[in-house]
């Protein structure tokens, strides 16, 4: 795994290489140039540290949807995995395969699909992907999240203001973003878990928040519901 120097540094000159394109560091109008751009570094600097921790994390979280519905967020470090759980469903994420399974009729289908293939912002756990599912079913991945926040802070034209909160009992930091494209905002905690999101993601309106917080994770959560029927697809996708 990147060191969180060494992701700080990453974020640190994309943001450098950025505002020189943009050509926001002009020396004749220096001062106001280089006041937005050590805010600018100072917030790739705080999401790169925040980055280390959500990727390091162990715990296990719950959420309450919009429309009043629960799902929880899980992972773990040893053995490298990920877990989201909503009403009827479940989506297993391991080095050995994505596990997707559903509810209907009183019967769990889980399918199985070859592993994720590693992702630049998460080279040491499992990709925690599948974005297509969880956007479908009101949930957004914590690494997609930090993803967004890192591209806004790329963004010269993106506005991004930073307030602090309290969720579930832990201190969290909310980022408001205001892009032309996509408005949002992501609250990270302390711990580096998603706190809660409200947004657009992929035009698709994404809502939850942070109601129980967990620093272990029962290894229940990664089970395959009792008696469901198992479908393995990996060979086919190899």
């Amino acid at each position: 795994m990147p060191s969180a120097s060494t992701t700080r540094r990453v974020l640190a000159v994309s943001v450098i290489a950025s505002l020189t394109l943009t050509g926001c560091q002009v020396l004749d109008d220096a001062d106001p140039a280089l006041g937005q751009a050590e805010r600018t570094l100072d917030l790739a600097d705080d999401l790169a540290a925040l980055l280390n921790r959500t990727m390091e994390l162990t715990y296990s979280a719950d959420y309450l949807l919009a429309g009043g519905q629960t799902a929880t967020i899980a992972q773990t470090q040893d053995p490298a995995r990920s877990t989201y759980t909503w009403p009827g469903g479940r989506l297993i994420v391991t080095w050995q395969a994505t596990t997707h399974c559903e509810t209907a009729a009183g019967r769990a289908t889980c399918t199985l699909k070859a592993p994720p293939v590693p992702d630049v912002l998460n080279t040491n756990t499992p990709m925690t992907v599948l974005h297509a599912e969880t956007k479908r079913r009101g949930l957004v991945a914590p690494l997609f999240v930090m993803q967004m926040l890192t591209d806004a802070a790329l963004d010269p034209d993106a506005v991004v203001t930073r307030r602090s909160t309290t969720l579930a009992g832990h201190r969290a930091t909310c980022f408001d973003v205001r892009r032309s494209a996509d408005d949002f905002t992501a609250c990270m905690t302390a711990e580096g878990a998603l706190g809660s999101f409200s947004g657009q993601v992929d035009g698709k309106p994404v809502e939850l928040t942070l109601t129980r917080y967990h620093e272990t994770v029962d290894d229940s959560a990664f089970d395959l519901p009792a008696g469901a029927a198992v479908v393995d697809g990996r060979t086919a996708t190899s």
